[in-house]
């Protein structure tokens, strides 16, 4: 079977096939699915046991779909909007994923439901072939090296009992995936190494969440205000709302905003706005389509000179030397 989505009983089977982790070289496919009140879009990447997966779901209504896949993977997923269920068989707890969290997860069968509270879902994931994953994770971290073992013995397992937040070096990651210009065997590398950053950072952020404790944001609403105020400062990105209208914009007062932002993203508001800000323009630069000037003035600096000081502060160098 795979991968099949269902809707009253109805099943609506994807492009997705477990034959695919088997073939050699590099693939790449972009597909769309009519399921109930909606339409999914998705794009996905397959090489060396390893398959990329982005997907966007536009329904006309809200609604609740069931999926099941019985395929033996390592998942690492990531919503990024939008809310989807996981159970897997021989797992005592179900997972739900809310918009703008993650977690790994290893399971030879599971199932679960795609929650649309709102018209539009989307999610991307890495799935592995067992053996590629135990290779690429041997040299891991301890919670690494103790999620492998559970592989090995064929235990269904998540990598944390809780999800975890998707903060911006995991967001800039996925977003230079899905906006690579490379193609075939340079293409095949680049996703290559940005899947083992990934893994990194997914499980560098996992040793973080041991370590800390939750002090400002006590209740799933405080959650997703926040990660509210993040979506709109993205979207208002060349003239952002000082923190105090940013506070009343999504609704909660500005101390919580401004605690609880650092909390769920590991920087404050405004630091995760300006590395957004300097990670656009490094991509822009390095494509070559855009003058550091108009650059500048898209991102909302307010000179010149001021992005070319930003950028050097984070990256080394000035703007003018990036494609040297």
């Amino acid at each position: 079977m795979g991968f099949e989505l269902k809707n009253d009983k109805k099943a609506f089977k994807t492009a997705f096939d477990e034959n695919d982790f088997n073939n050699h070289g590099f693939k790449e496919d972009t597909f769309k699915i009519n399921i109930p009140f909606g339409q999914l879009t998705a794009k996905q990447w397959l090489f060396d046991g390893i398959k990329i997966l982005y997907s966007e779901t536009d329904l006309d209504r809200p609604t609740e779909l069931d999926w099941r896949g019985d395929t033996e993977l390592v998942t690492m997923h990531f919503n990024l909007q939008g809310r989807t269920s996981i159970k897997h068989d021989g797992m005592r707890n179900s997972f739900e994923l809310n918009g703008n969290q993650h977690n790994l997860f290893y399971g030879t069968s599971a199932e679960g439901k795609m929650k649309f509270d709102e018209l539009r879902m989307k999610s991307f994931m890495i799935q592995f072939a067992k053996d590629s994953f135990l290779k690429m994770s041997k040299d891991g971290n301890d919670s690494l090296k103790q999620f492998a073992e559970k592989i090995v013995s064929g235990t269904p397992v998540a990598f944390s009992n809780s999800n975890l937040n998707i903060d911006l070096p995991l967001q800039t990651c996925i977003n230079s995936i899905l906006n690579c210009d490379y193609t075939n065997g340079l293409k095949r590398l680049f996703l290559l190494s940005k899947t083992i950053e990934l893994l990194v950072l997914q499980a560098e952020s996992f040793n973080n969440f041991q370590n800390s404790k939750s002090e400002y944001i006590k209740h799933d609403y405080d959650k997703e205000r926040i990660v509210f105020a993040r979506d709109y400062l993205v979207k208002n990105i060349e003239s952002p709302p000082t923190l105090v209208e940013l506070a009343k914009i999504v609704g909660i007062n500005e101390y919580k905003l401004k605690r609880g932002f650092k909390e769920m993203f590991n920087q404050t508001a405004f630091s995760y706005l300006s590395d957004l800000r300097l990670d656009l323009s490094k991509n822009d630069l390095l494509e070559g389509k855009k003058q550091a000037t108009e650059i500048a003035f898209e991102l909302g600096y307010c000179s010149l000179q001021h992005f070319s000081s930003a950028f050097k502060r984070k990256f080394g160098i000035p703007p003018s030397q990036v494609r040297r």
